[in-house]
């Protein structure tokens, strides 16, 4: 299986280093927008958000994923077409082109093989891949990836929405969500099972807030 740790491993003294190179460049930059970071509000800030990015925001890039599979042999799906459909799935991530969040849900189906994942091993995953700067068109994919190359399912589609505040915020200031799409195996070929498996996810997915009056 390919590797999915993009950076170096978290060790104690490597983080610390880290940690002081994040501080100190938070520092700068207070500095370089007008603030004053010796200031009574500012004072512990490097070090939160240095924490903030290192132990959350960024973490996925010094873990694994496989490190949160379990997968369980299922004799009775094989030879047969029976849809598993995981929804509802919490994600958020960083954009890497503003620094600022996106988040919503993603739902996945998939037609196994004779493996499944433990449920909660889905929120795990997305979990690591999404806690790196990404894009939302390029996490899609690797959710599909990764979990195409674990389950081997007969076809899986994952579907994922999200509110990027990069447009809420700034720029054009308004409530935009993207949905994006990724197919493997058997959904590639028959539309009527992407219509099955779509029809599941609306179901029983959760509406993405609307922020109104930006």
């Amino acid at each position: 299986m390919r590797g999915y740790a993009q950076g170096p491993s978290q060790e104690q003294g490597d983080l610390a280093s880290r940690r002081h190179l994040v501080r100190r460049l938070v520092e700068e930059f207070l500095k370089a927008i007008g603030e004053d970071p010796s200031r009574e509000g500012l004072k512990e800030t490097p070090d939160r958000v240095a924490r903030m990015w290192l132990e959350e925001l960024a973490s996925g890039y010094f873990v694994d994923p496989t490190t949160y599979v379990k997968t369980f042999e299922v004799e009775e799906y094989e030879g047969h077409e029976g849809l598993v459909a995981v929804t509802n799935i919490p994600t958020r991530s960083i954009c890497e082109h503003h620094l600022l969040p996106f988040f919503g849900y993603t739902h996945v189906v998939y037609i196994p093989s004779g493996k499944v994942m433990g449920f909660s091993k889905f929120a795990r995953v997305i979990k690591v891949l999404s806690s790196r700067l990404q894009i939302q068109e390029r996490l899609t994919e690797q959710v599909a990836d990764f979990l195409n190359e674990v389950l081997n399912p007969k076809g899986l589609l994952v579907v994922m929405e999200a509110l990027h505040t990069c447009a809420l915020i700034r720029g054009i200031e308004e409530s935009m969500t993207m949905t994006t799409v990724a197919l493997r195996g058997v959904f590639r070929e028959q539309r009527e099972l992407v219509n099955l498996a779509l029809q599941v996810v609306s179901s029983s997915k959760i509406p993405l807030p609307k922020f109104e009056g930006f």
